[in-house]
């Protein structure tokens, strides 16, 4: 499960209004049928249309100043493991969001009329996509990069020799190329992965839009809050804030696995994920104590999504962990091969 929660953008990026990112959410429903589409939903709600979501976020900005964010977006992105324990991925997928927004109010630090906020008290909007395009920031794309710019080079040559503007063996060179396109070590359905292509498989994700202030228009719920829980003093009264993004994301796995039945394995946890970022050589130890099987899905997991280092990572620390991976994947080699569990 990887979760991302970002402010509203602001500058050349998004205007002051949700109208430009609820566009770019329905870029799926471009050119299909109606029945084929996918409409926003909210907890209570199907098929909200994307001109109601503009006007009830855009319509629940009061006293935010103008560079202050109108709304945060939450990009919910299950693993393919995950997917696959899904019987229908729309209506499971709108099923967990749900339950998801009950752990996201449950992580505020927030009261109101001396209650903790509930779901009734927010204001989102949800959407199910099914399509993904890999990235410049993809491991994949990255690691093809040496022989993709060596590609653009030899067609650059080809096409000055076919101008007149240099000379050179052609056929040469087109051989060269499709060397190159072999040797590519990311591979999808036998053509080198570039940026753009469509990823295979089921890549339904979800996308949800909540508005900065609550249903009444009067509190500030800010997930960007930089405090977890604290009190501070605002006209004479102590007012409870903060937001804990550690609680959140743990119990949004939770909630998966109680809702869908789904037995977690330990390298897609998000406790795994924190240990490898504070102590990668405790995050190895821990993968080669597990069990056999769950051995071998953890390094098939790891080798298919890269290996989990994440840029706050200090780089001495990233080399020695890498280092202990490649060892202690050699040691796991025979777990791997041997095991009857799918990739």
């Amino acid at each position: 499960m990887y979760i991302t929660i970002t402010p509203q953008k602001l500058g050349t990026n998004y205007s002051q209004s949700s109208a430009d990112f609820v566009g770019y959410l329905e870029k799926e429903n471009e050119g299909i049928k109606e029945a084929d589409m996918e409409h926003f939903f909210n907890q209570y709600g199907d098929e909200i249309s994307a001109e109601e979501v503009v006007k009830e976020i855009d319509g629940n900005t009061a006293k935010l100043k103008k560079k202050e964010p109108k709304f945060y977006s939450i990009t919910v992105s299950p693993s393919k493991y995950e997917l696959n324990r899904l019987q229908n991925s729309r209506e499971d997928l709108k099923t967990y969001t749900r339950e998801l927004m009950k752990d996201y109010v449950a992580s505020f630090n927030r009261e109101i009329n001396g209650r903790p906020i509930s779901i009734d008290d927010i204001k989102y909007y949800a959407k199910i996509e099914h399509q993904r395009t890999f990235k410049g920031t993809d491991f994949q794309i990255k690691e093809n990069q040496p022989f993709a710019t060596k590609i653009l080079q030899l067609k650059t040559d080809i096409r000055n020799i076919q101008e007149g503007r240099a000379e050179g063996n052609i056929k040469k060179m087109e051989k060269e190329i499709a060397k190159l396109e072999r040797q590519a070590p990311h591979q999808q359905n036998g053509k080198r992965i570039v940026q753009g292509m469509p990823k295979a498989g089921n890549q339904s994700h979800i996308h949800i839009i909540v508005s900065r202030k609550d249903a009444s228009n009067s509190i500030s719920l800010s997930p960007g809050s930089k405090h977890k829980a604290s009190e501070v003093e605002m006209h004479g009264k102590k007012v409870k804030r903060g937001f804990d993004r550690d609680t959140f994301f743990a119990k949004a796995e939770k909630t998966f696995d109680k809702t869908f039945g789904y037995k977690r394995n330990y390298a897609e946890t998000y406790k795994a994920k924190k240990t490898f970022v504070k102590n990668p050589n405790l995050y190895f130890s821990a993968l080669m104590k597990l069990p056999a099987n769950e051995k071998a899905l953890a390094f098939k997991m790891i080798s298919k999504s890269g290996l989990p280092i994440v840029p706050s990572i200090p780089v001495s620390q990233a080399q020695i962990a890498l280092r202990v991976f490649k060892r202690l994947r050699r040691g796991a080699e025979v777990a791997i091969k041997s095991s009857s569990i799918g990739i």
